[in-house]
Parts: C-alpha cells; sequence; structure tokens
C-alpha cells in the first residue's frame, strides 16, 4: 500500500547555495497525493510547488524545482532520497524558504528525522513505474541509462565517477536498492567538492552556507573535512544517493537498471524528460506484496541507519 510518515517531523539549518536559514516540516499527506513542497514564507500566490520531474529546472550543483508561478525550492535530492529510501510516497513539505537545509551534507538525518516518526499505510495501492526498453541521454559530460530491471530485482544502479584529485579519482559501484539498501550503503555519504570549486562558487555567489562539516571537501590527495571519508569510495556513494532522489521526482518508485556514467542532476533529468517521451518504453503497475518487497523503502528497519546521523 502507499505510504506517509506518521507525524510531523521538522529539521533546521542552512541552505548549502543561499547560505540562508531554513525550517522545514515533512507532513503526512493523503493517498495519491504525492511528494509537493510549500513555501510558508509566500503569502500571497501560489505557493505550492510539486516534486516532479517536469518541474525541475535544470542547474548543475543541485535540484531545484519551480512552479508556474515562478516559486522555486532548490537542493531537494538529499531529502527526496531520504524519502524514497524510506519508502514514503506521500508528504507535504513546509519550508520557510528557497532552499532546503544542508544539515550534515547527507541524508541521513532526514532519514533518522522519518524513521523516529515511523511510516503508515494508507488505503490505496502503490504504482511502480516498470522501464519495458532502454532509453538514454549522452552529453559531453556524462551520461544516464534506464534499462530494463534484472530477473527478481526492483531498482538497480551502477555508478561511475571520475575526478583528477587523488582524494577521489576514479570510483565504480554497482548496488540492488531493495531491502533498506540505501539506509544502510548510501544514505550516510556526503556531498563533496574541490576546495578551489569552493571558492569559485563563493566568488560567485554561491556554495554560501558550505562548510568542512557539511560536505567533504577535497584538495587533490588531501581531504580538508574534519574526521576525513565516512567511506573510501563515499563520493561515489553520494552521487548515487542524489540519482536515487533525482529518480523519485519520476513520481512513483522505478522498476529497472540505473546507470550512470559522470552523470548528475541534469543529466538525470533528461533521462526521465527521455523516458516520458517514450510511452512504450515504460508502463505503470500495481505493486504486489512480492514487487512491493524490491522497493528501495522496503525491510527497512531504524536500527540499520548510519550512527553518523
Amino acid at each position: 500500500m502507499q505510504t506517509t510518515i506518521r507525524s510531523a517531523v521538522t529539521f533546521q539549518g542552512v541552505g548549502l547555495h543561499s547560505g540562508q536559514p531554513a525550517r522545514m516540516t515533512i507532513r503526512p499527506a493523503m493517498a495519491e497525493h504525492g511528494i509537493w513542497f510549500k513555501r510558508t514564507d509566500i503569502l500571497l500566490g501560489d505557493a505550492l510547488v510539486p516534486a516532479r520531474w517536469d518541474s525541475v529546472e535544470v542547474t548543475p550543483l543541485c535540484t531545484r524545482i519551480v512552479n508556474q508561478a515562478g516559486v522555486a525550492i532548490s537542493t531537494i535530492e538529499h531529502v527526496m532520497a531520504a524519502l524514497a529510501g524510506c519508502g514514503v510516497h506521500n508528504a507535504l513539505i513546509e519550508i520557510d524558504g528557497p532552499e532546503v537545509p544542508i544539515l550534515d551534507g547527507s541524508a541521513a538525518p532526514f532519514v533518522r528525522g522519518i524513521m523516529a516518526r515511523g511510516v503508515r499505510a494508507l488505503h490505496a495501492p502503490v504504482h511502480a513505474i516498470e522501464i519495458l526498453e532502454p532509453v538514454a541521454v549522452y552529453t559531453a559530460k556524462g551520461w544516464a541509462r534506464l534499462s530494463p530491471a534484472r530477473p527478481d530485482e526492483g531498482l538497480t544502479m551502477d555508478f561511475h565517477i571520475d575526478f583528477a584529485d587523488a582524494a577521489i579519482g576514479t570510483q565504480d559501484k554497482s548496488l540492488s536498492l531493495a531491502n533498506g539498501t540505501f539506509v544502510r550503503e548510501l544514505c550516510d555519504s556526503r556531498t563533496f567538492c574541490r576546495q578551489a570549486d569552493v571558492d569559485a562558487m563563493q566568488a560567485n555567489g554561491l556554495a554560501l552556507g558550505g562548510t568542512y562539516e557539511n560536505a567533504v571537501v577535497v584538495d587533490g590527495d588531501k581531504v580538508l573535512s574534519p574526521g576525513g571519508l565516512r567511506h573510501s569510495d563515499e563520493a561515489v556513494r553520494h552521487k548515487m544517493l542524489d540519482a536515487l532522489g533525482d529518480l523519485f521526482t519520476a513520481g512513483a518508485p522505478i522498476i529497472g537498471h540505473y546507470e550512470g556514467h559522470k552523470a548528475g542532476h541534469g543529466i538525470t533529468n533528461m533521462l526521465l524528460h527521455e523516458l516520458f517521451a517514450n510511452p512504450d518504453a515504460y508502463r505503470l503497475v500495481a505493486c504486489d506484496d512480492e514487487l512491493s518487497a524490491r522497493l528501495p523503502g522496503a525491510g527497512v528497519e531504524r536500527d540499520e541507519i548510519p550512527a553518523v546521523a
């Protein structure tokens, strides 16, 4: 069945790029509601923004959604990944500013908050998007592809990254995202960047809320953030986290195999546009118990959340 969070949970922090204080509350919602954001600081006009692929305004550094009135919310990918990874299909997310708080740079605090409240079933079946034919997008920077699921699998993911800095370098990872894998393996992996990129972004009015505590900052072969890495391959894990959050803007869980080669937010959103432009490439299926057990939020346990959250 579809689900929602049992009771409201609030997070406070600053936006990574805006540097503005942010207070955000995830509230329960009815079946078929989906995931919507509401700007509580917008008192006149349309303050509701759907967390949907066709509301995404492509940016290189985060996922930003905009409604027809021009109201926007930035950096939604981590909380979207947490909702997908915890199996929450419906929620109203109230926020008092233009950007989701970055917290520690991962999805783990969101996961801990959601799991502390718990998830309840609603009186409507879950539908998933089953990939029937491969779709792909290629750019000069990287590519991404969705193809039919492997036998008896739900969403699986392969990701490849390649950075000049030796602290990151080349990393590859493959995962099946069923049975709480997101919570155990990915949710605590933080956003990352090069020190030179931080300097350039801040000079251009970006990353104003970034610190060594809410991002992994590297310089050549050095990790500048206190405590170093949480995983030796934390960077590629975070890229997979981002991809799950961006794929959840499809409006339903995806049954299929995602491949990302140096892919970012923009490429994943382009991939969803390509998917929905090809009606023969997918179908919407009602999930029985067997299929539901393969979804990313199935089988999640609170004691599996990494201790850093």
